[in-house]
């Protein structure tokens, strides 16, 4: 034992008694490092006693109404009003560049969410509903979003005022209900005829008009065009049978219909033009086969080397031959074009045409009603598949082949888009993905509502009505639930750059003499309103069903969480970031 430590109670320069001090020495061989030791041992504190001592470290726990349910309600009301200025045909355009440095210029919620990947919890609830509208009906996104914001909006004024959440929960299904049961008296008109373009168009129009608006009246009557031509008697219609084709140059106007299907490629051999067409689809390589070892040949003389491959030129052209004598003009691979079969295919007068993608082979086998064979065997008539003219056209400077039929009765319809730019295209095919679900969604219920926010003020007052014939607590969540259906009318007043309260007042005034119908006119000078039925503006019946009920039900379940428990993420350090052209020769050198 140390002389230094003989008869002292602790170290003059450390509170550690001497005892244990002297222990650590001995252990550690080392004064420094036993009292970096000690000092260890001090600074460990405890976790405090509750739920936060069950999780590991690293976890987060908020429960509250502070903590949780605000914090949500705010995610939720940020992710709303990001969509909300993009809502109607003002909307602002979003410039949205994705984790692969993809550029997105577009006013449609859905790919805006599809994009931004959101990671908040509460926020993801609203993406989540959000994707759940597309996949029902195709249309109507953004009015769930910035719906469920309005009724969580006013859902944080309610619990701050004193109700419990449960209360204002109770209340704001009571109004959904409510509304679901109103909605069938507010339907203005029906399509009855759903093969007379005069009565889809408006409601494809309306549409087309958020997502194109000066083009829509052009564009609704392609997409009509197309959506009739392949839609069929017994009322089947498949949204994947209308397939766009977008090719650069020109403008939006040039765009075009074709009944059948349109590749931008080109012809691998001479022949580039074929009528009454009769299709032979292989989804093997046009090659001969080759075998599967390998030999070593020895040739003794030029005789040899002559006839080295005549074997197989002979067998090629016996395949080629056999596939002209069973009928076919026209020949579809999804594989490779070996030279010595594409010869033989300009002798016999057989076109070529090659198609990387199984998918385009799939649907070029629907739009024809050929089977794709996997073998180069020859067809039988069953297998076959037929089209009016297969011919390469050139469209502005893009090499296009085009499966042609004259009847307006085919199984797929494509939708040539012509654009200035990328960005532009995309966001045409947006507009025409939208409106094609709307044709679907008229196959399932043909009834149709007033649009420009006149359904909204109308459920509205309604609403407010029964709100008011409540007694009990929850007719104050009856009334907030009405009050965020002015959200829509408000949102398409903003964004048209006209004051959203005079609107709204108006629009009550003219709803309160009955005028049902009647809504906000974009178009007007001022603060102008028109009947919509008369304007041509109105939205499918299952679209604004859908939308109500799906953005009432993201709300309450926002709103039902008192507790966020989020564990320590997995996964250990991220790599350092490279340089990004690390692998590129360096030119300085």
């Amino acid at each position: 034992r140390p002389r230094w430590l003989l008869g002292r109670r602790s170290c003059a320069s450390c509170p550690v008694p001497a005892p244990i001090l002297y222990r650590a020495v001995r252990r550690e061989r080392s004064w420094s490092l036993s009292c970096e030791v000690l000092l260890k041992m001090a600074m460990h504190v405890p976790k405090p006693p509750g739920f936060a001592q069950m999780l590991k470290d690293g976890a987060k726990h908020y429960s509250g109404l502070e903590e949780a349910v605000y914090r949500n309600i705010q995610a939720c009301k940020e992710l709303a009003q990001t969509t909300r200025t993009a809502y109607g045909p003002n909307g602002m355009n979003k410039m949205v560049i994705n984790h692969v440095e993809k550029l997105f210029v577009t006013n449609d919620a859905a790919t805006i969410l599809q994009q931004l990947e959101v990671q908040h919890p509460a926020a993801k609830m609203l993406v989540l509903a959000s994707h759940m509208q597309e996949q029902e009906v195709g249309d109507g996104t953004n009015f769930v979003l910035f719906f469920a914001g309005a009724l969580l909006e006013l859902a944080e004024e309610l619990l701050r005022m004193g109700l419990s959440i449960s209360e204002v929960i109770e209340g704001y299904e009571a109004a959904s209900k409510k509304a679901l049961e109103i909605l069938p008296d507010l339907v203005c008109c029906s399509v009855k005829n759903l093969q007379d373009p005069t009565d889809v168009t408006p409601v494809i129009r309306t549409a087309v008009m958020s997502k194109q608006y000066g083009n829509e009246d052009f564009l609704s009557k392609l997409i009509t065009q197309a959506c009739l031509s392949i839609y069929s008697e017994k009322g089947h219609f498949n949204v994947d049978n209308i397939r766009v084709c977008k090719i650069l140059g020109s403008g939006v106007l040039s765009s075009s219909v074709l009944h059948g299907m349109v590749f931008k490629r080109e012809t691998e051999g001479d022949v580039s033009s074929v009528k009454d067409a009769k299709i032979a689809i292989y989804s093997c390589p046009f090659d001969c086969m080759v075998t599967e070892t390998k030999g070593t040949v020895l040739l003794k003389n030029a005789d040899e080397l002559m006839t080295f491959s005549k074997g197989e030129e002979d067998l090629m052209e016996v395949q080629v031959k056999a596939i002209a004598d069973a009928g076919a003009n026209v020949i579809v691979t999804g594989g490779k074009v070996a030279d010595m079969a594409l010869h033989y295919a300009n002798k016999y007068k057989l076109m070529v045409v090659r198609l990387n993608s199984k998918w385009d082979l799939r649907r070029l086998c629907k739009t024809i009603g050929s089977t794709a064979l996997p073998r180069l065997t020859p067809p039988t008539p069953e297998e076959m598949g037929y089209c009016n003219s297969v011919y390469l056209s050139e469209v502005g400077d893009t090499q296009v082949i085009i499966f042609k039929h004259d009847k307006e009765d085919g199984l797929i319809s494509t939708v040539v888009i012509r654009g200035s730019t990328d960005n532009i295209m995309d966001d045409i095919e947006r507009a025409v993905d939208d409106a094609v679900n709307t044709f679907k969604v008229l196959t399932r219920d043909n009834r149709c509502l007033p649009g420009a926010g006149a359904t909204e003020i109308e459920l509205a007052k309604r609403i407010t009505t029964y709100g008011e014939s409540c007694p009990g607590l929850e007719q104050y969540g009856i009334k907030k639930f009405a009050e965020a259906f002015e959200s829509v009318p408000r949102a398409l007043a903003e964004n048209s750059g006209i004051r959203a309260n005079e609107i709204i007042s108006k629009l009550y005034a003219v709803h309160q003499e009955g005028n049902k119908n009647i809504g906000f006119n974009i178009e007007s000078e001022g603060s102008g309103l028109k009947d919509m039925l008369e304007a041509g503006i109105l939205d499918p019946y299952l679209v604004k069903y859908w939308g109500i009920k799906l953005a009432t039900n993201t709300a309450v379940t926002v709103l039902r969480v008192d507790q966020i428990i989020m564990a320590k993420q997995a996964g250990g350090p991220k790599p350092p970031p490279q340089k990004k052209d690390w692998d590129d020769d360096d030119q300085n050198e």
